[in-house]
């Protein structure tokens, strides 16, 4: 059969068709009242009928007739295949055919009955992603610092017959709304119900972490923690009688080392039999937070109950204590409640009495009841080590975050991670570009001349090939910025700059999505999620593109290389820091213009040192290697072949052929192309900032990505084109050698790989205005422009996903415009010195 059976919710059925129950969501009460009347998995129902209003609905189980509301026969899942047999066998199908469809249901039945829906929820830093990514075999970044993950990831593990889908939430302190992350977290809580909620739970931190446990308690959900970083506990002499805590709260404690791959064929076992409600130690308890609460609580627990639709959703003290708390997320919740006036009302009251009986909001009065809870319950289970677990964190910051020393360190580390990416880089990279010259070489030879080898070689080898060699280079930058990351020194960054990110606008925790921007933007954007304020959040997108992606990197590789043999390090360096200072600039104008306000007060975590291990590491490496190759393998080859494309079309007619030189035909081709067409109407704007139209075009390129200005350029300036250009290019191959070693011998002792950047120089030497195109000024203005101008098609998705189509036209034509301003008057002044 080609239909297979699929699940759907027990309030879609039709009069008269059944299905076999294989999920039960929903909470609390309702849970325990559905399953005592028999819904539970493998059973199968039928749909009666319809009320006259089509609300409530009667259906038939286990020989009984019982009604329910839409509502909680929503929470129901069913499959409705098995009914498909027997039709078929009422409509006189064959035997086998009828056997082959209860087949497929059984096995889709069992498969349905064995996926178990996990969500992970934790404290930013409490290696839940790690633990996420060892269950599941998959490559999402971890960071030894808050705000890696900014949206769920989603994966699936194997485990004793089940299939786990697995959901990485953002890591959170709350579940309330004060940030995007608890927001996102709480609804997903809320809207995808999971089947079991897996608590990571940092053993070294236990008050802190244990309330995010609290509210999942009040949520009653079925939980498993997740006791994360055991062997920190172990070796810090503390002990921990995880199992009596268990006992207490009703959940579950299963000790995990993620990062070593310890405890979680356990934390799977556990997680399985809370599904399965095979597990004693479940139960639901209520956190007691004071008799006038409690009292307030029931008062609200009443007027919820009268709402069947709400209650078959969500927990109703859950709900009681968010209203009690101010919370209008879950306010708006109740909005179509036929009783939502007087619930209105009550919560006023209710509010008023406590905050007057207590001189002080309901919302600190509740979270100082859990975390009384919480301290009650570890004083009767966890016995302190003796050691200070935080001792080598703080002789380590007396260095590195010193008042004076601290910005040293960090200078001196940002270089080492610049000079590296050329010295380090640039062997291996040498290696990649001979490969390179021999493939194309090897494809000129093999194949016969014309369009299709002019393709292959000149499009996709010259195009992805001059891209590709710079992935040496981008996994050395995204090595130290890894090792930042696991260490825990990126948190300290931004202690470090706060001070002067307050001085300039923004907040303290702006500056690790900055620093994360000299990644990649993208993520980056996703990353402001972190900060409390949307104006904080806006204004941190705005200046992002301005911190130079490792897709810039092959550019400024390239130019440096051809044009600047000395000091490559610190011409590098020179352009991150030219980004910093224009974004600093930009905050303090964009400030004083469109976001004044009062700054939101620092609170960020120090996570302590921790020695990344080499998983990681290459981890990270290779999963920023592998988003660089699927790029030249999609958007970067079909740039490469459309460039082309345009630049060889339309081709120059017989009598033209005839008519003109080898060295005229080219430039003829070079003019006359579309691309050629297209660089002369932006040349004019392109003029003033010592461009031509090759350099126009290029810049074009690269608003989809940016490495495509390097194979752009590569395509447009191929040799022959390059001879007929004029200028330095129309001497012979004697005199191009002899400039060659003059200019090798000048820069001293330097490798071949620069010797290959200057006779790319030499390939790229047209002429403007009488002068040669290419100079030191002119690749150093146009790194600026590249710096600067529009983000890429990508970054602009994401600003517009987060802030908005407004925000994200004004990020495009902010850049750009000062992107040719700043340009211009570099071009401008340093033409009049050099």
């Amino acid at each position: 059969m080609e239909n297979e059976p699929i699940c759907r919710p027990l309030s879609e059925l039709s009069t008269s068709e059944s299905g076999v129950i294989v999920k039960v969501r929903g909470h609390g009460s309702f849970r325990k009242r559905i399953s005592e009347m028999g819904f539970v998995r493998g059973k199968r129902v039928t749909v009666i009928k319809n009320a006259p209003l089509m609300d409530p609905v009667e259906y038939e189980i286990m020989g009984y007739h019982i009604a329910l509301r839409r509502s909680e026969a929503e929470q129901i899942e069913v499959s409705a295949a098995p009914e498909e047999a027997l039709n078929m066998a009422a409509n006189g199908a064959s035997a086998a055919q009828v056997l082959q469809t209860d087949e497929i249901a059984n096995r889709f039945l069992h498969e349905s009955g064995h996926t178990i829906q996990v969500a992970l929820v934790g404290n930013p830093n409490c290696g839940k992603t790690s633990l996420f990514n060892l269950a599941s075999g998959s490559h999402e970044r971890v960071g030894n610092y808050s705000g890696v993950t900014v949206e769920a990831k989603e994966a699936t593990a194997r485990h004793a017959g089940y299939t786990l889908r697995l959901s990485d939430l953002p890591g959170t302190y709350s579940i309330t709304e004060y940030t995007p992350e608890e927001l996102y977290v709480r609804r997903h809580i809320l809207e995808q119900m999971p089947d079991v909620v897996i608590n990571v739970v940092d053993a070294s931190n236990l008050e802190r972490n244990l309330f995010l446990t609290t509210q999942l308690i009040d949520m009653n959900l079925k939980v498993v923690i997740a006791l994360n970083m055991y062997d920190e506990l172990e070796r810090s002499g503390a002990r921990f009688d995880y199992e009596a805590l268990g006992r207490m709260i009703g959940i579950p404690i299963v000790p995990t080392v993620a990062s070593k791959g310890e405890g979680i064929d356990a934390l799977f076992d556990r997680v399985i039999a809370v599904f399965e409600d095979n597990e004693p130690m479940v139960r639901h308890i209520h956190i007691h937070y004071g008799e006038e609460i409690e009292r307030s609580i029931r008062a609200l627990q009443t007027l919820i109950w009268q709402n069947c639709d709400i209650v078959a959703r969500y927990s109703s003290r859950y709900l009681a204590i968010k209203l009690l708390e101010g919370d209008r997320e879950t306010l708006s919740l109740l909005d179509g409640a036929a009783n939502y006036d007087e619930i209105c009302q009550t919560i006023g009251r209710e509010t008023a009495r406590l905050e007057r009986l207590y001189n002080d909001s309901v919302e600190t009065v509740i979270a100082d009841a859990r975390y009384g809870f919480i301290a009650g319950a570890l004083e009767e289970t966890f016995t302190p080590g003796t050691g200070d677990k935080n001792r080598k964190a703080t002789r380590i910051d007396r260095i590195m975050t010193h008042r004076f020393w601290g910005f040293p360190i960090f200078f001196l580390l940002m270089w080492l991670m610049f000079e590296a990416t050329f010295t380090l880089g640039g062997i291996p990279a040498e290696w990649m570009e001979n490969g390179v010259e021999w493939l194309g070489q090897w494809v000129s030879e093999a194949m016969p001349e014309g369009p299709l080898r002019e393709l292959l070689v000149d499009g996709v080898i010259s195009g992805v090939g001059g891209v590709i060699v710079f992935l040496p280079n981008i996994l050395i930058l995204f090595f130290f910025i890894s090792l930042m990351e696991d260490t825990g020194y990126m948190a300290r960054t931004a202690f470090l700059m706060d001070r002067f990110m307050h001085r300039i606008g923004l907040h303290g925790k702006s500056f690790i999505p900055l620093l994360m921007g000299f990644g990649c933007n993208v993520p980056a954007i996703m990353a402001t999620r972190t900060l409390e304020s949307r104006k904080d959040r806006i204004l941190t997108m705005l200046i992002l593109p301005f911190m130079s992606c490792s897709a810039r990197l092959p550019v400024y590789v390239l130019l440096i290389s051809a044009f600047f043999p000395k000091g490559q390090g610190l011409v590098l360096m020179s352009i991150y820091v030219i980004g910093i200072v224009v974004a600093v600039l930009s905050s303090l104008v964009l400030k004083r213009l469109l976001f004044h306000r009062a700054e939101a007060p620092f609170v960020m975590e120090l996570p302590p040192y921790r020695v990344p291990t080499a998983r990681s590491v290459v981890r990270h490496m290779w999963n920023k290697g592998s988003q660089y190759l699927r790029k030249m393998g999609t958007v970067i080859l079909v740039a490469s072949v459309l460039i082309w494309a345009l630049g060889h079309y339309p081709r120059p007619k017989e009598e033209q052929v005839a008519a003109l030189s080898p060295s005229e035909l080219t430039e003829w081709q070079a003019e006359h192309s579309y691309i050629g067409r297209l660089g002369h109407v932006v040349e004019p704007a392109m003029r003033p900032l010592g461009f031509d139209w090759k350099i126009g075009v290029s810049l074009l390129s690269g608003l989809a990505a940016k490495e495509i200005v390097v194979s752009t350029m590569a395509v447009l300036n191929r040799p022959a084109e390059v001879q007929a250009a004029g200028g330095t290019a129309g001497t012979d191959e004697e005199v191009w050698q002899a400039e060659e070693e003059a200019l090798t011998q000048d820069a001293g002792e330097v490798d071949r790989q620069l010797v290959r950047s200057l006779r790319a120089q030499r390939h790229m030497s047209g002429t403007l205005a009488g002068q040669p195109v290419y100079t030191p000024l002119v690749a150093y203005t146009m790194m600026l422009f590249i710096l600067l101008y529009f983000p890429c098609v990508a970054a602009v998705a994401a600003i517009r996903k987060e802030a908005g189509g407004r925000w994200a036209l004004f990020s495009v034509l902010y850049t750009t415009g000062l992107a040719w301003l700043v340009s211009f008057a570099v071009y401008q002044i340093g033409s009049r010195f050099f």
